[in-house]
């Protein structure tokens, strides 16, 4: 009996301990080295496809027989298109490498050395993992400050190659009602650091009767000031909003900001696709514009919460990839890769599918932005813990 009491204990003496999620420099360390190199290799090669792939696709329009563009141009322009394209590839490149990694060690028996220790499959990644969320923040950044100044910088390059006016036909005749709805603009030639050119401002009452309007050659907005009007001809009308008065002339008019409060920036942003706007900046509409059609709500409402998901793409890959890789340690690992590929690709249609149904607003935005992410982060926890 004693005996047997005593194996009992050297049994229990001798299974590893549970290892928590305490810093495991060696460890951690040899994984993030580890991962970093394929995920590098990976991340370079994706781009030199995609840059390839551009430049057969849009250098013959910079090379057309009445295009203007210089050597320095055309690498400005496919520059411009990179941001665009990694976020794209940062998915995709942090699942493969981390399928490679993971497979890696389990041909070498690592993860099953690492586990007899007493660590866990979800620690083994910890390093994977931080990287992983580190990605996302990089790719929300590129999202929200990169990607939509880029792309527009970079179509504006590509027609102005031929048609050096492009540049400034490009915001011409700009229209804005206020978010009040108290005040139309319309631009003949906006600049949004500059002087505007010819320019009507057509002012209404709280009964959306027409109060007055004003046509100016130039208008400027003095910061904090308000706005200057030059060579302005001011038109009153009737408390019906029908019959104008006699327009009343002045070389310069000035209008407080507590008067006229539109700014450059926010008429600029109101005539944006809500695809080419941070997610700040829709919410602000969405806050401040409170008789929004609903059709145009459902479109902000759905692009900003698809915003807020897309980024954690790359941290569902990392979810995808340990689990498929340590499942398939021994064998198999071709087939656990085209499966979480297959998973990535099934997200980003279902993704692209419900952002759809919610700007059309059959789907509530929240879900449609959200739902699909948050059901393959489920997913991937899901197979964590069944490995």
């Amino acid at each position: 009996m004693a005996s047997s009491k005593n194996s009992s204990k050297d049994f229990k003496d001798n299974v590893p301990r549970r290892t928590g999620w305490g810093i495991l420099p060696t460890l951690d360390g040899y994984v993030l080295r580890e991962f970093m190199i394929p995920l590098s290799v990976l991340i370079m090669g994706f781009v030199l496809l995609f840059v390839i792939g551009d430049i057969f696709n849009d250098l013959k329009d910079f090379l057309e027989k009445d295009s203007t563009a210089t050597v320095q141009t055309m690498l400005r322009y496919f520059l411009l298109l990179m941001p665009g394209n990694i976020r794209f590839i940062l998915p995709i490149s942090v699942l493969l490498a981390c399928m490679y990694t993971m497979a890696n060690f389990g041909r070498h028996a690592e993860v099953t050395a690492m586990r007899a220790s007493g660590i866990s499959l979800l620690r083994c990644g910890g390093s994977i993992y931080m990287v992983g969320l580190i990605i996302t923040g990089i790719n929300f950044w590129f999202n929200e400050r990169l990607v939509p100044d880029c792309e527009r910088e970079s179509v504006i390059l590509k027609k102005t190659a031929t048609n050096p006016d492009f540049k400034y036909e490009y915001l011409n005749m700009l229209t804005y009602r206020s978010n009040d709805k108290q005040r139309t603009w319309l631009f003949k030639c906006f600049d949004v650091d500059g002087v505007q050119k010819e320019v009507i401002l057509k002012k209404y009452r709280a009964d959306n009767t027409l109060d007055w309007d004003i046509q100016a050659k130039e208008a400027k907005f003095i910061p904090g000031k308000g706005w200057e009007f030059y060579n302005v001809a001011l038109t009153p009308y009737d408390k019906r909003g029908f019959m104008p008065g006699s327009p009343q002339k002045f070389d310069v008019l000035k209008k407080s900001i507590e008067e006229i409060p539109d700014v450059p920036y926010e008429i600029m942003n109101a005539v944006k696709a809500p695809e080419d706007l941070p997610s700040w900046v829709i919410w602000g509409i969405l806050n401040k514009t409170k008789n929004m059609a609903q059709n145009c709500k459902n479109v902000y409402s759905t692009v900003f919460y698809s915003r807020m998901a897309f980024p954690w793409a790359c941290f569902l890959a990392v979810f995808l990839g340990i689990p498929l890789a340590a499942r398939n340690e021994r064998g198999g690992i071709f087939k656990a890769i085209i499966l979480a590929v297959a998973v990535i690709i099934t997200y980003q249609l279902v993704s692209h599918i419900f952002v759809i149904l919610g700007k059309q607003g059959y789907l509530n935005s929240m879900l449609a932005g959200l739902a699909p992410t948050f059901a393959f982060i489920i997913y991937g926890w899901y197979n964590i813990r069944k490995a």
